[in-house]
């Protein structure tokens, strides 16, 4: 069994197809209208999705603020399945600051998608913290934001 001491997670029933939700997620256009939690916005994507390739996401703040999110796809199972870390930043090149590995999975249920994210944290601490910055009330309201925009697809 593995252990989830150091795994937050959201699970959501999303009131559209699986395919549109695994599109929200995987084209870069789609992806900077829902990603960080309003008034955060996501002005750059890249994306080369399959296992190795590279991610990187800017983030900026309504204060102006930006974070660069960079790292790697570990797996890829299209419509079903998306594992990605910030271990790696590129042709697995080491992240001098390693947090996360979060597996994303999308299961058709009635007439949405079971969507479930599971973040997995190198420590209990870094856990702790993702948590107390707001891990849940983040997350979910981009799920929610996610849910709007695969419902007008």
């Amino acid at each position: 069994m593995t252990d989830t001491t150091h795994e937050l997670s959201i699970n959501r029933l999303i009131a559209a197809p699986r395919d549109i939700v695994w599109r929200c997620w995987t084209e870069p256009g789609l992806i900077k209208q829902w990603f960080t939690p309003r008034p955060w916005t996501t002005p750059e994507v890249e994306m080369d999705l399959r296992p190795g390739g590279a991610s990187r996401m800017l983030f900026r703040g309504p204060n102006g603020e930006e974070f660069l999110n960079r790292g790697i796809y570990l797996e890829v199972v299209p419509q079903e399945k998306l594992v990605f870390t910030d271990a790696y930043v590129d042709a697995w090149t080491p992240s001098a600051e390693p947090f996360m590995t979060a597996i994303v999975t999308f299961a058709d249920e009635g007439q949405g998608t079971r969507y479930e994210a599971r973040v997995r944290h190198w420590t209990e601490a870094a856990r702790q913290s993702h948590e107390d910055r707001g891990f849940h009330e983040g997350w979910g309201k981009a799920a929610d934001q996610l849910e709007a925009l695969a419902r007008t697809l």
